[in-house]
This record gives structure tokens, C-alpha cells and sequence, in this order.
């Protein structure tokens, strides 16, 4: 396909600094990528369709390389620490200069999209990289303007993405030689050193946490869907919690899995495409995304592969646990395109408590909805990582931490005022262990998990019953259609009754201590809607 055949826009890439490249592909349609991709080899065809591709040694997001250019107003404004490091504008400048030399002679590939379904608030977006499979990447994941938009397209953020392209760290200022920087003050976002393809879409996350609350919209690392009667339902929750399994439905709409804005008139997806988290991916627990894993357009990142057969194993494990598929949103039936809700009715905060002493679910007060968004629990288990023998307790701030720009009392007020505004119901839903700590007790059958669901969304566990958690000062329901009574009273799964006691005045205490760094920032019925380890 002649590259100048392709839907394009007068703002070209000079506009960006960018001179004397090789050949530029811009918007290329999904097949031509494939060509491209696989004449490159950057990328495998997979029985059935798949483009299958390896990130080398980055087999997930690096945290601890991520940047945010220092100007007079990200100064004052960002939530700087750890996770928010800053980088000096000279720095950025010569980062940049390196990297746009380095792309001289250089192929590209254009992809000129938006960020947000709600056209009120979607961002105008352009990604250059210089691999065909990260521009199907992007063109996958966000969302695809139509020919009009393309003509007239004008990016208020672009991004640079060059995996080929490595950082000198005592020259850059950089920990290593993957990075990712983003400049406010140029709207622009530099990609260097990493393949993996899920910073590129949290790097515009991260941009849009930033500008969205600005304009009184709540950014949310969260699923959402709908109900026949348009009864929205939004699903907060960490790695491994089953956010996207338990959002993807067939008897609810998927409006998006990943991230959403909460604007004055209602919900709206980020993003235009899925990025799921496919490792022994179950075609009985989860089978819409299993089927998207079988479909021509899906990259799969790191998925076991048979050269010989040229069949995938989503069991395989010997590259990375987080094996990866990216699709479109039309490769979920149920999904729809439009991307946009009303105002939601009930809010789960997932958890997989991994120490076995969370109730399978809870009803949370409005105060204790904000303590536990503030919070973001989950757990990780022995074996998914190096180093963890045993369940280690994780917080993650408005339950995505490492993409938010602000402070999170900026997100959490704004969850808290649209809970009151639209009396919405709040649940905390534990899909980890049972009877015991991981190694000991069982995991919350995902069966149970949805029963709950099921019962929650239909408003008919809204009207039991409830006991309250001695030790997380929680409503729970006594019983729910379809779940074992017993099993909604973690102590009584426990075989040793004062091992529980004791298990769970530890992890109540983690929570104590973790949200000591809110207290000043948070209202004294906040404050208090927390554990109280006795």
C-alpha cells in the first residue's frame, strides 16, 4: 500500500522536529501493519490470526523509570516522590535532540488518534514510533478517528516511541536506559529503551490524569459496564483482582476495561481498545477474551508460541507471567462502540487478599468508599515474583498509583462528591483467598465471585441482612443467591479460629499504618471509616 495513499493531516512531522526520516507510514490500516510488522520481523503470524511479538527483557512497565519534566506550573502542581521523579528541562532537551537524530534516515510509522469517547473532553493524539506492531499497538488501543478527523488532525499530545532508542543515564538523568518522560509544558511524551507495549498507553493515562481533573472530570484506573436498564457499574481493582475478567460479561455491555472518566454528565472510556492480562486465560471462566485471543487484529505480547505449528499456549509461562493480548473493542461482542455511560449505580473496589481474612464481599459507607479507594489493596502471592515466599500486602493510591499525576486527594474528593451527588452504592469484592492464607485456604471460586456480582448489580443484596466486620468495621451481607453462608464469614472458613484473629489484626494494622501518609488531607470521618486493630 503506497503510504501516501493514507488518510493524513497538513500538521506534518516538521512541525515536531522531525527531519530527514526514511519512509513515513501514516495511519496504516490493520493488515498493511501485519505486512509491515512481519516483513520486518518484527512479529509472528499465529494460527487463527494473531500477530505474535516479544518485548526482550522488558516484560512489563518500569515505575522506576518514569519522568515528568520540571516547569513553573507541574511544579506546584504534581504529586512528586517515587513514583512522580522529575527531570530537568535541559536534560529533556538533550534526551530529545538525541533521539530525533537518531531517527534520521530512520522508517516511521504515524498513528493520529483520540484519547476519551466523550467528544467534550477526547484529546486529539499522535503516536511515531519506529515499529509497524507498536503503531497497531496504538491504533488498537486507542481510539480510531474517521476520515474527516484524520484530515484535519492536530495532536494537543504526541508521543515519541523509540524501543531501539537507549538512554546514557549519567548523561540523561535517567536510572537505566528504558525511560519515559513526559513534558507538560511541550505536550509531548519520549519512549526510549523498552518494548513493551503497555507504556505506551499508560504514558497518555498518566497525561490525562493530569488535565481531565482540571476540567472536574475524575480519571479512574477501572472497568466499566452496563445493564439492559443502563445500570452502570464501575470496577476498581489492582493486578490479578479479576478487574477485566469480571467487567467483561455477556450479560452486561463492556463499555471499557481499563480507564474512564467521571464527568458532570456521566462515564466515558479513554481508550478504544483492551489490554489483558491473558496467562492461562480459562475459554470457560473468561470467553470473550479467550476468543479475542484466536482473532486476526490481536497482538499477543510474550504468549508461548510454536514455531513449528505456529499455535500460541496461553499456559506458558518461561518468558513472564504478564503475557499480554491487545486488541480492538469490536473483538468483544458484548462491548460497545460508542464508549460512553450514565452516571453509575454501583462502584466494586476489587481486592485478592491473599492473607485469606477480607470477606468475599461488603457494603461500604460513603466515608469508607474514599478511606479504601484512598487505600487500594491488594496482595501478592509467593511465586509471582522474585524474591516473595510468602503474601505480601500492596497499596496502590486511587488503585493506580504509578499513573496518577496529582495528589490522590484530588481523585478521592472527586469520587466522593460524585458518590453523594448520585447516591451510589459502593462494594468491596474479594476475589482472593478462602480458609487460609495463600498455601493454606482456597481461592474464592469465580463462580461465587460472580454470584455476588450478580446479586450486587441487581439491587437484591442491597436488602439483606448485614453483620459488621469486627476488624474492618465492614457491613456484610449474611447471605447471597448462589454463595455457600459460610463462606461470607471468612473466620468461620479458618480452621484455626485464633490464627485468624491474629492474621487479620495484622493486615487491619497494614492498613493503619499505610494511611497515615492521607490523614492530613482527609476529613475526620474519613480518617475513621478505617480498621481498628484491637
Amino acid at each position: 500500500m503506497n503510504a501516501a495513499m493514507t488518510p493524513r493531516s497538513h500538521y506534518g512531522l516538521e512541525k515536531h522536529g522531525i527531519l530527514n526520516a526514511g519512509a513515513i507510514y501514516w495511519n496504516l490500516p490493520t493488515p498493511f501493519l501485519y505486512e509491515q510488522a512481519i516483513r520486518r520481523r518484527e512479529g509472528r503470524l499465529s494460527h487463527l490470526g494473531p500477530l505474535v511479538v516479544r518485548t526482550g527483557q522488558h516484560t512489563g512497565r518500569a515505575p522506576k523509570d518514569k519522568f515528568i519534566v520540571l516547569d513553573e506550573e507541574t511544579k506546584s502542581q504534581v504529586w512528586w516522590g517515587e513514583i512522580n521523579q522529575e527531570m530537568e528541562p535541559a536534560r529533556f532537551q538533550i534526551l530529545k535532540q538525541r533521539l530525533l537524530a537518531y531517527w534520521q534516515t530512520k522508517d516511521l510509522f504515524v498513528q493520529d488518534c483520540l484519547a476519551g469517547a466523550d467528544p467534550r473532553y477526547a484529546m486529539p493524539i499522535r503516536v511515531i514510533t519506529e515499529t509497524a506492531w507498536h503503531s497497531l499497538f496504538a491504533r488498537n488501543l486507542f481510539i480510531q478517528a474517521d476520515h474527516e478527523q484524520l484530515m484535519k488532525h492536530v495532536p494537543e499530545f504526541t508521543l515519541f516511541h523509540a524501543p531501539n532508542f537507549h538512554a546514557i543515564p549519567d548523561m540523561d538523568g535517567t536510572r537505566s536506559e528504558a525511560f519515559v518522560v513526559i513534558n507538560f509544558k511541550e505536550k509531548l511524551i519520549l519512549i526510549g529503551g523498552t518494548h513493551y507495549g503497555g507504556e505506551m498507553k499508560k504514558s497518555i493515562f498518566t497525561v490525562l490524569n493530569y488535565l481531565l481533573p482540571q476540567r472536574d472530570v475524575l480519571t479512574m484506573h477501572c472497568s466499566a459496564n452496563k445493564g439492559k436498564d443502563d445500570d452502570v457499574a464501575i470496577f476498581f481493582g489492582l493486578s490479578g483482582t479479576g478487574k477485566t475478567t469480571l467487567s467483561t460479561d455477556r450479560a452486561r455491555t463492556l463499555i471499557g476495561d481499563d480507564e474512564h472518566g467521571w464527568s458532570k454528565e456521566g462515564i466515558f472510556n479513554l481508550e478504544g481498545g483492551c489490554y489483558a492480562k491473558v496467562i492461562r486465560l480459562s475459554p470457560e471462566a473468561e470467553p470473550e477474551i479467550y476468543e479475542t485471543t484466536r482473532r486476526f487484529g490481536t497482538i499477543l505480547e510474550n504468549v508461548g508460541f510454536n514455531s513449528v505449528t505456529g499455535k500460541v499456549d496461553l499456559n506458558e509461562d518461561l518468558l513472564t507471567e504478564n503475557t499480554r493480548a491487545a486488541y480492538p473493542m469490536s473483538h468483544i461482542p458484548s462491548a460497545m462502540r460508542r464508549g460512553m455511560g450514565s452516571h453509575p449505580r454501583n462502584i466494586i473496589m476489587l481486592t485478592a487478599d491473599a492473607f485469606g481474612v477480607m470477606p468475599p464481599v461488603a457494603k461500604l459507607t460513603p466515608a469508607q468508599a474514599v478511606y479504601y479507594f484512598l487505600s487500594g489493596y491488594t496482595a501478592k502471592v509467593a511465586g509471582t515474583e522474585t524474591g516473595v515466599t510468602e503474601p505480601q500486602a500492596t497499596f496502590s493510591a486511587c488503585f493506580g498509583a504509578p499513573f496518577m499525576v496529582l495528589s490522590p486527594s484530588i481523585y478521592s474528593s472527586l469520587l466522593g462528591e460524585r458518590i453523594a451527588a448520585h447516591d451510589v452504592k459502593v462494594w468491596m469484592v474479594n476475589t482472593g483467598w478462602s480458609g487460609g492464607p495463600y498455601g493454606v485456604g482456597q481461592r474464592i471460586s469465580i463462580g461465587h465471585t460472580r454470584a455476588i456480582l450478580k446479586a450486587a448489580l441487581e439491587g437484591s443484596l442491597g436488602e439483606v441482612p448485614t453483620r459488621e466486620d469486627s476488624n474492618f468495621r465492614l457491613q456484610v451481607p449474611e447471605a447471597c443467591p448462589g454463595v455457600p453462608s459460610e463462606i461470607l464469614d471468612p473466620r468461620s472458613t479458618w480452621k484455626d479460629k485464633h490464627a485468624y484473629d491474629e492474621q487479620a489484626k495484622k493486615v487491619a494494622e497494614m492498613f493503619v499504618n499505610n494511611f497515615k501518609q492521607f490523614e492530613e488531607k482527609t476529613s475526620p470521618d474519613i480518617r475513621n471509616a478505617g480498621p481498628r486493630p484491637d
